[in-house]
């Protein structure tokens, strides 16, 4: 099992930023990413690997980024989904619609649909659980 990312196992890597920017890194497989056991970082890192044919998913992603000096994963990130779409679209990798997997190793089963629309704008979509709602007054 791999503690980090060593440099042999990047495929490509690039900036990725759609609001929120990412420094994207493609591994050779799902199973790479899923094998990444994470280490302090300083900015925030998206890890993407494609999953064997057959699957029903396309993708495996996992986000991590920094809180207080602590290396944290984001079970489920749409703006991630979005930039790493937009980078496999672009680079010829991957046409939409696709799925891909988020969140599994930290007990979390997150499923994203990618899909484009007629003008090329790259749509994110999944099924959501609200935890907290409320409302503020000024």
């Amino acid at each position: 099992m791999r503690s980090w990312l060593e440099r042999g196992s990047i495929v490509d890597a690039a900036w990725v930023d759609n609001g929120p920017g990412w420094i994207g890194v493609l591994l050779g497989s799902a199973a790479e990413v899923l094998a990444i056991r994470p280490r302090e970082i300083r900015r925030s890192l998206g890890v993407v690997g494609a999953h064997e044919a057959g699957s029903k998913f396309a993708y495996e992603v996992r986000a991590f980024y920094s809180s207080g000096g602590v290396t944290v994963e984001d079970p489920v990130t749409g703006s991630l989904n979005a930039s790493v779409a937009q980078w496999l679209i672009a680079s010829g990798r991957h046409v939409p619609p696709y799925l891909a997997s988020q969140g599994s190793v930290i007990g979390h089963a997150g499923v994203v649909r990618v899909s484009t629309d007629g003008s090329g704008g790259v749509w994110i979509g999944g099924t959501t659980v609200t935890r907290v709602s409320g409302t503020i007054e000024i």
